[in-house]
């Protein structure tokens, strides 16, 4: 569709310069209209180079789409065309209309100043867009947190970057709220932003909480979930875990990391909270703490001689 798109935009600036090559030799307006032939034509010429440049953008963008795979790189790319197609169609525009190209690059060059003072917060945000395709601190597709907005990132443009909200003041449990966020790009120079899905090492940990009373065997309640997480979280967490050593292996932190679930123990009012910490992939964190607390559960319930759940008012 975009290739025949292309083709038929080639064709209007074809037809454009042709009709103005005809109307320049052919066309002798009256003496009271000789004023309107220039504008005539240079009209016919701006919508030629703003059709051809809309034809080399949608050809370029279906080739992109055959040769680079990687659609997050696909997607970067066509933004970085598109905004020097457009430059440079408003350059070659405004030297048709005014026939001076010297002129039009020096008053760009005066214009951009004002516009620079005039618009700080865009053009830092179109720094910032700069800033993400070069040194990439997340990309479409991850899932990031950028001060108060949370999700997917579906797009990011010249100036915001959209995502799809995971969180947020509707939902919780790591669950889509169906809204959309818009961030502007500036952000990214004066805020943190907490990627959970880099494509090195797209895993995250996380911990599911049960709450037992003192009364109950700890160590065969702590085996107990170490167990069920190792069914379920094991193998491919050791795996993952080799995989983030390598990498910081190469850095110089000295860091303690388990490659299989653990339990850690914390102190209540009236109640021993256990903890299981596992390592999962971000958009699968509720899923999984769903599956792990069901069946701890029902092996707690299994074994009330060891284990008994905290009863009272500061439950």
């Amino acid at each position: 569709m975009k290739r025949r798109l292309g083709y038929l935009a080639f064709l209007v600036a074809l037809l454009a310069i042709v009709a103005v090559s005809v109307l320049q030799t052919a066309w002798t307006p009256a003496e009271s209209q000789q004023s309107l032939k220039p504008w005539v034509l240079k009209g016919l010429l701006a919508l030629a180079i703003g059709s051809g440049t809309y034809g080399v953008y949608l050809l370029l963008s279906a080739g992109m789409g055959r040769l680079v795979h990687d659609r997050r790189r696909r997607h970067d790319l066509r933004n970085v065309v598109r905004l020097v197609l457009v430059i440079a169609a408003i350059i070659a525009v405004a030297g048709v209309l005014t026939d001076q190209w010297l002129g039009v690059l020096f008053s760009l060059g005066i214009v951009g100043f004002g516009v620079t003072v005039a618009l700080q917060q865009p053009l830092t945000s179109l720094l910032g867009w700069v800033y993400i395709l070069s040194m990439r601190p997340y990309q479409v597709g991850d899932r990031i947190r950028i001060e108060d907005a949370k999700g997917d990132v579906i797009d990011v443009d010249f100036l915001v970057t959209t995502l799809w909200e995971v969180e947020g003041d509707l939902v919780s449990s790591h669950q889509p709220s169906g809204r959309t966020v818009t961030v502007p790009n500036s952000l990214i120079l004066t805020s943190e932003v907490f990627n959970y899905s880099r494509d090195d090492f797209p895993f995250v940990w996380s911990e599911v909480s049960m709450q037992v009373s003192y009364e109950t065997d700890l160590d065969f309640a702590r085996s107990v979930m170490r167990a069920v997480a190792d069914e379920q979280l094991g193998d491919e967490m050791e795996r993952n875990v080799a995989t983030y050593r390598e990498q910081l292996a190469e850095t110089p932190v000295d860091l303690e990391v388990q490659d299989r679930p653990s339990v850690n123990v914390a102190q209540g009012e009236t109640w021993v909270e256990l903890r299981l910490r596992f390592l999962t992939r971000p958009r699968q964190i509720q899923r999984t703490k769903n599956a792990l607390y069901e069946e701890i559960l029902a092996r707690f319930q299994a074994n009330p001689d060891k284990v008994a759940f905290p009863v009272g008012r500061f439950r």
